[in-house]
């Protein structure tokens, strides 16, 4: 049987139209909330019917800078100074919590020397940051004189490791934020003693 194409499309039209719901040979409107978007407006993933989580900062780290006194004394160096400036940069010395200075010295002298002149480096790091507004009631020294060094003091063969003993002249700045003290908590022996040399 052949059937007349021009019905047969008038037909499928016709279908057409009553499924959409609009009369046949009429086009419908487009729906405004299916417009195309303003290229000018920022576009957002998120859905508005979904609550979104509050999304919490990461914690800070503790910080731990060395400050160096290569030479001996007492006195800054523009090196000593640039580790301050980052520490005085930090997000951990912003934060308000307690800065802790841990002072050493090499074994160059006496145990008594020795804490002195840690001491002494110890409360030049502190004024400098106070000179900054940091508020002496967060600053801590405490003073370790010889007793902990980071490279030998001497060589193998006993004469002195005058590098080692460069680096062991040095303070130890330590922040630690409230949630992270249990992780490092500084110690709080101070090591002081002995006679009456000049030590570094």
């Amino acid at each position: 049987m052949k059937v007349n194409k021009a019905i047969a499309v008038s037909a499928i039209l016709g279908l057409l139209a009553a499924c959409s719901g609009a009369p046949a040979g009429e086009e419908t409107a487009a729906d405004p909330s299916e417009a195309a978007p303003n290229p000018d407006e920022p576009v957002s993933i998120l859905r508005p019917d979904v609550e979104q989580p509050d999304l919490e900062p990461e914690p800070l780290e503790p910080l731990n800078a060395i400050i160096g006194f290569p030479e001996g004394g007492s006195e800054l160096d523009a090196d000593a100074v640039a580790a301050l400036e980052q520490v005085l940069a930090s997000g951990q010395l912003a934060s308000g919590a307690p800065i802790t200075l841990r002072s050493h010295s090499d074994s160059g002298g006496t145990d008594e020397a020795n804490a002195d002149a840690s001491e002494a480096r110890g409360l030049a790091v502190a004024a400098w940051l106070i000179g900054k507004g940091v508020v002496d009631d967060r600053i801590e020294v405490i003073v370790f004189g010889e007793q902990n060094p980071i490279e030998p003091n001497a060589l193998p063969d006993g004469s002195p490791n005058e590098a080692g003993r460069a680096a062991n002249r040095r303070v130890e700045v330590l922040i630690v934020l409230p949630s992270a003290e249990g992780d490092a908590a500084p110690s709080d022996e101070s090591g002081v003693g002995g006679s009456g040399e000049a030590g570094d």
